[in-house]
């Protein structure tokens, strides 16, 4: 399992962990700006919320790809059954984040006549990514059935209701978080109205999660067994808690118009979800029945990899919270990156 005492798988488990969870921390956001552009028909506002991720909206898909890399270089038993289990999902993602990508560039430069090709592309494009990785999410907590370290599901099993609620939910999870950064971006009445659409996000939300909550167990015993056992019943209570902590401190810094500590919270909710996960179907890797060590690369191969990625994990997170810092502070009508 390790080299002197070292468990490199687990060390591997949580660098792939951290990796996604900061992908979809930084990447929910962005996307969230493009689920909410319908709500938004002011063409100067729309520029503004573009411009507050347009110096660093390619910078958070980095982080995707260093958990995708990982996986496939530290789990390659898991990288192969999880996307032969997830074709169609992420081909439909990595279309959406192309379109949304490609609309990034064009419509700073495209006529204003044409401009709508481009905030339609730019709309589909989130919503398409957004759905697909909450369609793969679910996916991933139905569990993906594997005989003699095959994949023996079909290409359609993510094709079920409660990967499509995963993908809803999502899809709120994504504009709330895009609206509560709206608020730490912008200023005057794009400010007011993403105040106006936080509140009820956080309820719908809050609803999702709370069906979740329940439909999750229902479908999945061991994960029922998980949850209520003595020892982890003191975790799973313990998320609870602090997810409706964190709900009431993002709803009392709303009504007290603070700008920055609702996305603090929402960053909270997110967090506390994405450990709900992770102590839902620890230790596996392939839920329900490929665990860590099970899934692992030769302790060679990790190690390897491994001193590279200790190398180009500080570099990458000193530019991301360096490209934030140049660029912190609020973006106003007519400000511009491009």
């Amino acid at each position: 399992m390790g080299i002197q005492g070292i468990d490199l798988s687990l060390i591997w488990g949580v660098i792939i962990a951290f990796g996604v969870m900061m992908y979809v921390i930084m990447d929910g956001f962005d996307l969230g700006l493009g689920i909410l552009f319908p709500l938004i028909p002011d063409a100067q506002e729309r520029d503004v919320m573009m411009n507050t991720v347009a110096p660093v909206w390619d910078g958070n898909e980095t982080w995707l790809i260093l958990g995708g890399a990982a996986l496939y270089g530290a789990f390659p038993l898991a990288y192969s059954v999880i996307l032969e289990a997830l074709y169609l999902p992420l081909i439909f993602m990595l279309a959406g984040l192309i379109f949304r990508g490609v609309a990034f560039e064009f419509r700073f430069k495209a006529s204003p006549e044409r401009r709508h090709i481009w905030d339609k592309a730019f709309i589909g494009g989130s919503l398409l990514a957004t759905f697909s990785q909450g369609i793969a999410i679910g996916t991933y907590i139905v569990g993906i059935p594997v005989v003699n370290r095959v994949f023996v599901g079909g290409a359609f099993d993510w094709l079920s209701p409660f990967p499509l609620f995963c993908g809803v939910g999502l899809v709120v999870a994504y504009a709330l978080l895009g609206s509560t950064w709206l608020l730490v971006k912008t200023e005057g009445m794009l400010e007011s109205r993403m105040r106006h659409y936080t509140r009820p996000l956080a309820f719908v939300l809050m609803a999702i999660v709370a069906v979740l909550c329940v439909w999750t167990p229902l479908l999945h015993p061991e994960i029922a067994t998980r949850w209520f056992t003595h020892a982890h019943t003191v975790v799973f209570g313990g998320l609870v808690i602090l997810g409706v902590l964190a709900l009431v401190g993002l709803l009392k810094t709303l009504r007290q118009y603070h700008s920055h500590w609702p996305f603090v919270f929402t960053l909270a909710l997110v967090f506390l979800g994405y450990m709900g996960l992770a102590f839902s179907i620890w230790p596996n890797i392939v839920p329900p029945s490929i665990s860590l060590w099970e899934a692992a690369s030769p302790l060679s191969s990790q190690l390897f990899i491994l001193i590279g990625t200790l190398f180009i994990l500080p570099i990458i997170l000193t530019y991301t919270c360096w490209s934030y810092y140049v660029f912190r502070g609020k973006v106003r009508i007519g400000d511009g990156y491009h």
